[in-house]
């Protein structure tokens, strides 16, 4: 029987500061309604003094590391995605690993924005299903607020921060749960529709974030679809089967148009968006730690997760929680 690598819980976390778009619209020209009609979007939460990508994930793992009964020494492999970690180097994942008083495991950050979050899972479930790693941390966080420019309305209304992370074991008969088929793509042709104009090699600065947005969402939309449909088909299962999607949540719109693309009915999809705007990497597992604690994801459900992000990114997985 293959090994397969089975999720023992999930945990997120949010800055304290929690910024409604009212509250945004005193210093940016934008209004809650522009806002809402457009992406869905009514609250973000923003890094304050001493909040961290590092210290957003540290909390995250430690809930999910709480949910998945087990203690922290248990962890052999932590991969944190994130664009935007706390030093250029070393990994934010050593950051969390010291915090969490984990004298050595394999500990490394991913990136690939948006996306990083399914790649994080996808290097951690092959390294479980090679049995390089027994139980990993696997967790996405962000402070997207730090690369935004305050001024341009069309992307610092859309992100916030935020951190998720999700326990793996591995377990050679683990009957129907655990991931099933992971499907990934990148396309670096279109690098300019969505980046930071910045980094160590080029300006030596850390940049701020640039985006065309309709362009981006013509990809989205065709891109997600399109991955989604081949993962199922891998994974030998039906749109109707699955019983939550759990897409990256970066605009309403997209969420929509994806799922009916996808034959899937709204009320199958958890989303976050309205609560914690784009959270970039954290998304993914934020939404699906949401959707667990609320009680709509239970034990033997089929669930799909979707993202798309800067590169551009993308990618989806189908697991049986």
């Amino acid at each position: 029987m293959t090994r397969r690598a089975v999720v023992l819980g999930t945990g997120s976390a949010l800055p304290a500061r929690r910024m409604s778009n009212d509250e945004l619209a005193e210093f940016v020209d934008t209004s809650d309604a522009w806002i809402v009609e457009r992406t869905g979007i009514r609250n973000r939460h923003v890094a304050g003094e001493g909040e961290t990508t590092a210290t957003l994930a540290t909390d995250a793992a430690r809930r999910a590391i709480a949910a998945a009964g087990i203690e922290p020494a248990d962890i052999d492999l932590i991969v944190l995605a994130t664009a935007t970690p706390d030093q250029t180097f070393p990994a934010s994942a050593t950051k969390v690993q010291a915090a969490l008083g984990i004298n050595d495991c394999v500990a490394f950050d991913v990136q690939a924005v948006c996306s990083g979050f399914l790649y994080a899972l996808s290097v951690a479930e092959s390294m479980i299903r090679a049995g390089s790693a027994q139980r990993a941390l696997v967790i996405g966080a962000e402070t997207f607020s730090r690369i935004l420019d305050w001024e341009d309305r069309g992307t610092c209304v859309l992100f916030g921060d935020g951190a998720g992370a999700m326990v793996l074991e591995g377990r050679d008969e683990p009957g129907e749960q655990g991931i099933i088929a992971t499907r990934l793509h990148a396309d670096g042709r279109h690098n300019g529709l969505l980046y930071v104009d910045g980094g160590p090699s080029t300006t030596g600065t850390v940049g701020k974030l640039r985006m065309q947005g309709p362009k981006v969402f013509i990809h989205a939309v065709k891109n997600l679809a399109s991955v989604m449909t081949e993962v199922l088909e891998v994974a030998g299962v039906a749109a109707e089967e699955v019983d939550w999607l759990v897409p990256h949540q970066a605009n309403a719109r997209i969420l929509v148009a994806t799922a009916e693309k996808l034959g899937l009915p709204a009320e199958k999809v958890v989303m976050t968006v309205a609560d914690h705007a784009n959270t970039s990497a954290a998304s993914v597992p934020l939404a699906f730690d949401a959707a667990v604690r609320d009680g709509r994801i239970r034990r033997g459900h089929l669930v799909v997760l979707e993202a798309m992000g800067g590169g551009f990114t993308w990618g989806a997985s189908v697991l049986r929680y």
